[in-house]
């Protein structure tokens, strides 16, 4: 994860625009991706991105500078998707027998990328049956590497409610995934043996 110099951080608070501007030209990217895999859809990520750094503007007066930045930023990130996600009322894998929820890569072949968009699309229909907090306890801990304490922090519960989250979120998109996968294997092989004609 990036890091910024306090001194950037002190800048900001003392209302130095360029010093912010800095931070957001920084975080950019890792605040739009939390915000694209908690919300699915690239335009709703990027008014999300927009909000945080709105938000993160308006509170830095009191960032505690003994936290992590990044954690702090993209907690304000987490909140606002799961936020978004009760408004809107949707209910949104093993982790590493599933590819990546990354943006689209933009210089891969034809077949790769149908396939990368495909894969991506899949993980984002699964995430979507998870509620907004295990949602976000998915994503807080396997792409951004937050620890059981970081995530229990941020959704206001205990280590052992985080631990049980994911467990029962694993099971549930890795149970998911494997159907998806026998179901599809199944209809490619039906389609195979059909005669031509």
């Amino acid at each position: 994860m990036i890091q910024i110099e306090p001194d950037l951080i002190l800048q900001a608070q003392k209302g130095n625009s360029e010093a912010f501007t800095t931070i957001v030209e920084a975080y950019q990217r890792p605040v739009f991706n939390l915000c694209y895999r908690m919300l699915g859809d690239p335009d709703e990520a990027e008014d999300a991105a927009q909000e945080t750094f709105l938000r993160a503007y308006n509170k830095l007066r009191g960032y505690d500078p003994t936290r992590a930045f990044s954690t702090w930023l993209l907690s304000i990130a987490a909140h606002y998707c799961i936020d978004q996600l009760r408004k809107r009322r949707l209910t949104l894998v093993s982790m590493d027998a599933m590819p990546y929820l990354d943006p689209p890569d933009t210089n891969p072949g034809p077949e790769a990328a149908f396939h990368i968009k495909e894969d991506q699309r899949r993980i984002q229909v699964m995430l979507k049956a998870l509620g907004p907090q295990d949602r976000a306890a998915v994503v807080l801990y396997y792409w951004y590497d937050f620890s059981y304490e970081e995530i229990a922090q941020q959704l206001e519960t205990t280590v052992s409610a985080v631990k049980s989250r994911l467990h029962r979120a694993r099971l549930s998109l890795a149970q998911t995934w494997s159907e998806q996968e026998s179901q599809r294997l199944t209809t490619e092989g039906k389609r195979h043996e059909s005669p031509a004609f």
